[in-house]
């Protein structure tokens, strides 16, 4: 059975390099450039004998022999087999650039709209694969395991690694292109929009072939498993807008109920769990800073297994581990942290969405936080913003749909002490008191 789950993946992972190759050739025969990978490949076919593909392997077969001195030995042998395949991967994937260039041979856009349509449906088909090739989790392209292999040698995040190695082989295909051809051709607007497009749809699709994983062997997506607390225990979870009272609130149940409430402790515990500068932790934890750029540089086209986490992804590990110790350690209230999601299925706890209207926001924005009337409206949209970001990168599911939670409150309307008699009354309610 499980050779069998093996051959699959392997089959799924050259499907999905076809599809990639698919992808290449609409964005390359759409004429606004090609996309940053095959940058280079692309200007040398234009002023020597060899195809796209042929110098595709070329290319690669070089980044194998580059990678050597950046391996040790022991990394070497114990990723012997994955450094192996490289080799026939590279040929099947140049081979299949040059036969999806020969499909759509026919496909020569006349105008610039045409043109337009054939850009992004070559992105979505280039996503589409890379999704694919992440699902199927059997190997590794050249291009993937040269980044890896550079940022374990370096000590560096894989995702900025590939976005500095993506942007170099665009320089590369445009120094060369001037120096070879007299002009700038092959690297066009279509090679902006495809770098920055791909990582986006790669992120948004993945969700959706979720139904190949009883036929790859998978359990499933990963989801947070219950958390056994102790007889007696409850949580209370409060996600929140900003400007809702969401902290407030919490401080009231927690004074009525007797339990402790943990919102800011957070950032100090983080701290120490994960290593990181309690001021970046201040700064950065709920939001992702660039929601865009970390799509972009973790396009998809690194292994689950194989990745290095950036510092948010490390922020949200620890954060994760803490809020389940609490849970298991002491009945309390947690603001934030999605600890409504990482606390998923877990029966004693009362997950709260805490929300209001505009009006309402901004006058606690201005009369209880100190934020000036006149940047109140800018930063509530800007977190909250943030925290949509953050909560759907990491869950995959909806901020604030009320199906995740077992009330929404709306403080503006009922206020912060009906709404923490109803949050009381479930809170007992499950503890049977």
């Amino acid at each position: 059975m499980q050779h069998r789950h093996k051959s699959r993946r392997y089959f799924l992972f050259a499907l999905a390099l076809f599809v990639n190759t698919l992808g290449i050739a609409y964005i390359t025969k759409a004429m606004l450039g090609t996309s940053p990978i095959t940058s280079v490949t692309y200007v040398a076919s234009m002023f020597t004998p060899l195809s796209i593909g042929q110098w595709t392997i070329v290319l690669n077969l070089l980044f194998i022999l580059f990678e050597l001195p950046l391996m040790t030995r022991k990394e070497l042998k114990a990723d012997w087999l994955t450094f192996t395949l490289q080799i026939p991967i590279t040929v099947f994937f140049g081979t299949c650039i040059d036969f999806s260039m020969f499909l759509l041979s026919w496909l020569n856009p006349a105008t610039y709209v045409s043109q337009i349509l054939n850009l992004l449906v070559g992105c979505v088909i280039l996503a589409v694969g890379i999704a694919l090739e992440v699902k199927a989790d059997a190997a590794l392209m050249v291009g993937e395991y040269l980044v890896r292999a550079i940022a374990r040698r370096f000590h560096k995040d894989f995702g900025y690694v590939k976005l500095g190695f993506d942007t170099t082989l665009v320089i590369l295909a445009c120094v060369m292109s001037f120096c070879f051809i007299g002009g700038l051709h092959g690297v066009r607007e279509g090679t902006v929009v495809a770098a920055l497009l791909v990582g986006p749809i790669v992120h948004f699709v993945t969700p959706y072939y979720r139904f190949i994983d009883p036929w790859l062997g998978d359990a499933g997506p990963a989801q947070p498993q219950a958390v056994p607390l102790p007889a007696g225990h409850c949580i209370v979870t409060i996600a929140r807008e900003f400007g809702s009272g969401g902290h407030l609130l919490g401080e009231m149940l927690a004074r009525d109920l007797g339990i402790r409430l943990y919102d800011k402790e957070f950032i100090r515990m983080a701290a120490q769990r994960s290593g990181i500068d309690e001021a970046y932790i201040a700064k950065n934890e709920q939001s992702i800073p660039s929601f865009w750029l970390k799509c972009i540089t973790a396009d998809g086209s690194e292994t689950p297994r194989e990745r290095r986490l950036s510092p948010d992804d490390a922020l949200f590990v620890a954060e994760s581990s803490i809020v389940r110790e609490l849970a298991e350690r002491e009945p309390c209230v947690i603001v934030g942290r999605l600890a409504d999601f990482i606390l998923h299925d877990s029966p004693q706890v009362v997950k709260v969405f805490c929300h209001t209207d505009r009006q309402d926001a901004l006058r606690r924005c201005t009369a209880q936080y100190g934020i000036p009337a006149e940047k109140a409206e800018a930063e509530i949209s800007r977190i909250n913003r943030n925290r949509i970001a953050h909560y759907e990168y990491y869950t995959g599911a909806k901020w604030g749909d009320p199906h995740h939670y077992d009330l929404t409150v709306n403080t503006g309307s009922i206020g912060l002490e009906t709404a923490c008699r109803m949050v009381e009354a479930l809170y007992r309610q499950k503890t049977g008191a």
